[in-house]
């Protein structure tokens, strides 16, 4: 995925709240597009096809994106709460400049909200341990139909099919 493709494509509107966030933070611009480019790299080597659907690896990189913009972000700040306000609002601009299916939206910010959740715990791990927990959680992520059955997964990763 090349990012400069994708804000190529990007409305006036669009650019501007990209712009509006960015200047909010500009120490973190620069880890957050290496923890994009890097969780898309893990993803593609990992779940080559699947991460682009609605099964457990696409909550597996929705988490992941989350925790490496943490991580990332937490070298330079070393506060563990804007850190993890900043991958809010990143990955929630993502989720309403590149919009889904409701149900689609909702599981990605559901599993963007539990990646930062364990963010919490990992904040002194190595990249790769991260991975591999994410990893290890992926494995028990919970299979969801509906809005109503996020609710009862606050913390754990959810995914709508394997198709």
């Amino acid at each position: 995925m090349r990012i400069w493709g994708v804000v190529k494509g990007f409305s006036i509107k669009q650019l501007f709240l990209l712009a509006i966030v960015m200047l909010q933070r500009p120490l973190f611009i620069i880890p957050t597009i290496k923890a994009t480019k890097q969780t898309i790299l893990i993803c593609n080597s990992l779940y080559p096809k699947e991460h682009h659907k609605n099964g457990k690896a696409n909550a597996f990189r929705h988490a992941l994106w989350n925790v490496l913009i943490c991580i990332k972000t937490f070298k330079i700040s070393k506060n563990e709460e804007k850190s993890i306000i900043w991958a809010q609002k990143v990955t929630d601009l993502h989720e309403k400049l590149a919009p889904n299916d409701p149900l689609e939206t909702k599981m990605d910010l559901h599993n963007n909200k539990v990646g930062r959740f364990f963010f919490s715990s990992l904040k002194n791990s190595s990249e790769e341990k991260a991975i591999a927990f994410l990893r290890e959680k992926t494995e028990s992520a919970k299979n969801v139909i509906d809005f109503k059955s996020m609710v009862n997964h606050e913390n754990d990763l959810v995914y709508l099919s394997e198709d």
